[in-house]
């Protein structure tokens, strides 16, 4: 069996080990995190990627799964509420449409399920150095032995090493967008249920809604910036403090959010960007998801081209002939093309309000899955 090493147990790692796995590989997933990473925002599934949950069998549970929004509310920056509505709500589009929209969580945890049967996976480490040559992708780890495989997929993230060990750094390939956002959980200490409450001011806002049967509150906080703000990305405690200057003069429930994301356990910082390549593959390396062509969370479809992209790689894989793994990763690159420049231009097509029912519609199911086989 060819020997594949994903680098990354996100939604895009997790959906290639199975479907790499049901082609024939012989996948080994490594993920810097202990575990599965818990917490994350609420993410959209829609259009094709639909398709790609019911061929692993896993349409049903997800249903099972999704937010149960009743609606949402819009509120100024001392918590004044402008307007509401009980059709729409912003994180994913209309109520009585049939995309999926689920905790982060809850959707590794379901793919997880089903490729740990047939991967190898290896918790607590990472790539910290990558030779590609004929001979294989020889990886080097923080923790484990060197191991050489036949093929590397990344699928890392925004801030992707896979990226930037087979590719180069990431300056030519990140887009930032003007946005910097937190995720975190904490208590419904707001005692919302199944509501959402969003905050826009004067380039600041917010997010907030429940989530465990409303025993759980998930916030997106963040604020835009002209130019970029110097932090380290890996500096938690320094971001938390940047929030709070950014957002500390506004009032309504920013202070308590505020207050929450200083002793929440799973908070994230970044800012809002799109990576943006000429390539995703080389003859031993490919990226998939966020890694390769993440199209930010303004578009809506991060998740959707994780789950996408990770099934065509390894439906052009799985075709190749033996010696033939180049022309099939180039195959995967092409095909993916147009789903990913549709997707990516949601982000931009209506800033501060989202794209619009036609241009989603139209992007959702911009690619062809094929037959399964």
């Amino acid at each position: 069996m060819r020997t594949v090493l994903i680098s990354g147990a996100g939604v895009a790692g997790l959906t290639a080990a199975y479907w790499l796995r049901r082609r024939g590989f012989a996948p080994t997933v490594v993920e810097r995190a202990p575990a599965l990473r818990p917490g994350g925002q609420a993410l959209d599934v829609r259009g094709v990627a639909l398709d790609v949950l019911e061929r692993m069998d896993l349409l049903a549970e997800a249903r099972a799964l999704r937010t149960r929004m009743r609606g949402m509310s819009m509120v100024d920056g001392e918590g004044n509420e402008q307007w509401r509505s009980t059709e729409v709500a912003l994180s994913s589009g209309r109520l009585d449409g049939g995309d999926i929209e689920l905790l982060r969580d809850d959707l590794t945890a379901l793919l997880y399920e089903r490729a740990r049967d047939g991967a190898e996976f290896v918790f607590g480490d990472h790539l910290t150095a990558l030779t590609l040559d004929e001979h294989g992708a020889h990886a080097e780890f923080a923790h484990g032995a060197p191991r050489t495989f036949d093929l590397v997929v990344g699928a890392d993230g925004l801030r992707s090493a896979t990226r930037r060990l087979a590719f180069g750094p990431e300056g030519g390939f990140l887009h930032p967008l003007g946005q910097h956002v937190a995720v975190f959980s904490s208590d419904n200490f707001l005692k919302l249920e199944d509501w959402q409450v969003w905050m826009q001011h004067e380039g600041a806002g917010y997010c907030v809604y429940p989530a465990r049967g409303n025993a759980e509150l998930r916030t997106t906080i963040g604020f835009t910036a002209e130019g970029p703000e110097e932090y380290d990305h890996r500096d938690t405690d320094a971001q938390k403090a940047l929030l709070a200057a950014r957002l500390g003069h506004l009032g309504g429930d920013v202070p308590r959010l505020l207050e929450a994301m200083r002793e929440a356990p799973d908070f994230f910082f970044d800012v809002m960007a799109q990576v943006r390549m000429e390539s995703w593959v080389t003859d031993r390396a490919a990226l998939v998801g966020d890694a390769g062509y993440c199209p930010s969370p303004l578009s809506g479809q991060g998740s959707s081209l994780a789950l996408v992209g990770a099934y065509v790689l390894a439906d052009e894989l799985g075709k190749a002939p033996e010696g033939g793994q180049g022309a099939a990763l180039a195959r995967y690159d092409a095909r993916m093309r147009p789903f990913v420049a549709l997707n990516q231009a949601l982000a931009t097509e209506n800033p501060g309000h989202g794209p619009s029912e036609e241009s989603m519609e139209r992007a959702k199911n911009a690619i062809d899955l094929g037959p399964l086989s």
